[in-house]
């Protein structure tokens, strides 16, 4: 899963996948590891989520992810964020251009 996820950032590829009982479409923009948990900050386009409305950034993660696939969409690459910077990490793995 990670390396699947690694190419789609590389690739500016959409995934798709289901987290807590939804079904998500993310752009991924970071892979990386936070408080020892791997997760991945994706800025969420599509699908249905428990906590929010949808545009939104969110991180997921990928241990309680399921049923992973990369789309055929594609995205530019970074986007401006609210506060100027992503949050926080204890190592990035991967990060989109």
């Amino acid at each position: 899963m990670e390396q699947l996820i690694k190419q789609t950032i590389s690739a500016k590829k959409l995934i798709e996948f289901v987290y807590g009982g939804h079904r998500r479409l993310i752009e991924p923009h970071i892979l990386g590891v936070n408080g020892g948990v791997t997760q991945v900050l994706g800025y969420q386009v599509g699908g249905s989520s428990s906590s929010g409305g949808i545009p939104e950034w969110r991180r997921f993660d990928l241990r309680r992810m399921s049923s992973l696939k990369p789309t055929s969409g594609s995205f530019p690459g970074r986007r401006p964020l609210p506060s100027g910077k992503h949050s926080s990490w204890d190592r990035q793995i991967a990060v989109v251009s």
